[in-house]
């Protein structure tokens, strides 16, 4: 399994998101400029030019015609996917952190980080189909928890989002009234920041990673812990197997905590798991720095995964991944 190296960011990577089909791939950096590639080949089909600070998230609609953007300028960016136009600008008073499109595509949820006194919030803003006619007001505020909101999420039929962050505590909210729902269990539940967090294909559970070094997998509904998957370093990424009863998770230390002439140097692993079973298939090795992010193609057959050294890495499994016998 030879990865595709795809070079196109100047600073470390942050996010990374497939559309629906599979054939696009959309990365996130702190270098201000999203980017969008060819999922097969790694081909750079073109940038969305536009923020002035780093681009924490990003999220694409169900047809692939539209880019949401949350970056740490302050505002949350539509684009037109096709043509890299900027077609509306959320403005906001604190960096914007997570950014998800409801199903269906009419509403998004957005996430703000603690900032000179505001606290952070999780708010939800109507996405018009005609961008002429967006409007800047948010149908939710939602006065966030202690520190930061790493990733919000909509909960399945777009009732709730689930949220999760720097308090380590899971959450669930009520997405019309903005109520509190549901707290995950603080014994079992994560101990320190949690870092990620991805929703399986049918949205029925979701996998969480944290700097406490393991990743947790969830049920959307009810918050009922399923599985712990540990892990020798924190956790920074994680996605589920849309194909396979398979996660991959991925992390390392802190920026500020690696060495430049670590011995480990390419020795960052995406490690795989077996989902039901929790234990570790194998890893794949190679980028020079912490992975901040993973994703699966929804197809199944290939990942990538986005790192501290600015380098994407698209993996196209080989044959014999798929028929692994644990």
């Amino acid at each position: 399994m030879r990865p595709i190296l795809m070079k196109g960011h100047e600073r470390p990577l942050t996010f990374l998101r497939y559309n629906r089909e599979g054939d696009l791939l959309f990365s996130c950096a702190k270098d201000h400029t999203p980017t969008v590639w060819f999922a097969d080949n790694g081909e750079r089909l073109g940038t969305y030019r536009g923020h002035n600070g780093a681009v924490w998230c990003c999220d694409v609609s169900r047809d692939s015609t539209r880019l949401i953007t949350g970056s740490a300028d302050q505002t949350v960016k539509l684009w037109d996917v096709q043509t890299g136009a900027q077609l509306y600008s959320f403005n906001f008073d604190s960096p914007a952190r997570a950014v998800e499109f409801s199903v269906g595509d009419k509403l998004a949820v957005i996430t703000t980080d603690p900032f000179m006194g505001n606290p952070s919030t999780i708010q939800v803003k109507q996405i018009a189909k005609d961008s002429s006619q967006q409007t800047s007001e948010s149908v939710l505020t939602i006065k966030g928890p202690q520190g930061r909101i790493n990733r919000a999420v909509w909960g399945p039929l777009n009732k709730t989002i689930i949220s999760g962050g720097e308090d380590a505590v899971l959450r669930i909210w009520d997405s019309e009234t903005g109520k509190l729902l549901k707290e995950a269990d603080q014994e079992s539940g994560h101990q320190k920041t949690i870092t990620s967090l991805s929703k399986s294909a049918d949205g029925s559970h979701f996998l969480t990673g944290s700097l406490d070094k393991t990743a947790k997998l969830w049920d959307a509904r009810t918050l009922t812990l399923l599985k712990t998957y540990a892990s020798e370093r924190p956790v920074n990424a994680v996605a589920i197997s849309p194909l396979l009863d398979h996660v991959v998770i991925g992390g390392g230390q802190e920026a500020s905590h690696v060495t430049t002439t670590d011995r480990r140097a390419g020795k960052f692993e995406a490690k795989f798991f077996h989902k039901i079973l929790q234990e570790e298939i194998g890893g794949v090795k190679g980028h020079f720095g912490p992975i901040n992010s993973l994703a699966f193609n929804p197809d199944g057959r290939s990942f990538s995964s986005g790192g501290e050294d600015g380098y994407v890495r698209l993996h196209h499994f080989d044959p014999d991944y798929f028929n692994i016998k644990m």
